[in-house]
């Protein structure tokens, strides 16, 4: 084998050299993370969308490459916005955003994202503040807050299309009253509580009324049913005693006379101080002077 002349050596190591430049000029790669556009002199020939390798024309065509996971536009501080009632909100919220058209989204903002969030920010506001405007402060807070997410979410979505963005998700992070406003709502719920409070007590107050004026009259029954039970056994106790008397009385009515005398005179005499003056002939004394009554 006859050796290559070192004139003819230098060619073909030129070819070599021009061949893997114009290559690596014809080659371009695209990953699952982005999406590329080929310019032709300035004007779009192709997309790729899907991942691999691809060719263009080597110093004639050129790429751009494009984002396609999802981006998180979200303000640093948050915005003001006035409900039905006149009253100021300050809202944070957040919008999750890709590019599904990159021809259409490099034809409408250059390929700026910066740009395309401003128009998008500017698109949610514009939502916010219309759907807010109708609203009172209770629906905003709590009661229609996945509704005005929703119709925040389909407007932003139908709109960014023009700049071949699909809106995903449009959340709203914090809605809370401006400071003035809070302080204007707590010294209102204060208010209210402190009504409710004192109409809990009024109506304590009158049931504990209610409750004593049943036990007194529970007691009154009471009392008055144990007071005729009382006056009805010592009724009984005092017809069972005088029948017990009757029948004594009748058994010896002498004895009978004499035991009441002792029991006059054990009632008449039980202090030392007491005094009696009585005439020595009174019937009183009839046991005293003697045996039956006889002196």
């Amino acid at each position: 084998m006859m050796p290559i002349p070192m004139k003819n050596l230098g060619t073909i190591l030129l070819v070599i050299i021009s061949v893997l430049i114009i290559t690596s000029y014809s080659i371009f790669t695209v990953d699952q993370r982005e999406s590329a556009i080929v310019f032709r002199l300035g004007e779009i020939v192709s997309v790729k969308k899907e991942p691999g390798i691809y060719f263009k024309v080597p110093f004639v065509e050129n790429v751009t490459y494009f984002d396609n996971r999802i981006l998180t536009l979200s303000s640093a501080y948050p915005d003001k916005f006035i409900t039905s009632e006149k009253k100021n909100v300050l809202v944070d919220s957040f919008v999750k955003w890709r590019i599904s058209d990159p021809a259409k989204f490099y034809v409408s903002v250059n390929g700026d994202e910066l740009q395309a969030e401003r128009r998008l920010s500017q698109t949610v506001n514009d939502g916010l503040r219309a759907e807010f405007g109708k609203r009172t402060i209770n629906d905003v807070v709590s009661g229609e807050r996945a509704e005005i997410m929703e119709i925040l979410r389909q407007r932003a979505d139908r709109d960014s299309r023009q700049m071949g963005i699909d809106v995903l998700d449009v959340r709203l992070t914090r809605v809370d009253l401006t400071p003035e406003v809070s302080e204007s709502v707590y010294q209102r719920m204060e208010a209210e509580r402190k009504r409710v409070a004192n109409e809990l007590r009024s109506q304590g107050a009158g049931a504990a009324e209610k409750i004593r004026a049943d036990a007194d009259k529970q007691r009154e029954i009471i009392i008055a049913e144990a007071f005729r039970e009382a006056q009805k056994i010592k009724g009984s106790g005092d017809a069972k005693a005088s029948e017990i008397y009757a029948d004594a009385y009748g058994k010896n009515p002498e004895f009978y006379a004499f035991y009441r005398s002792l029991e006059a005179y054990r009632n008449s005499f039980k202090n030392k101080s007491d005094v009696l003056i009585l005439d020595p002939n009174s019937d009183f004394f009839k046991y005293m002077r003697g045996s039956g009554g006889h002196k």
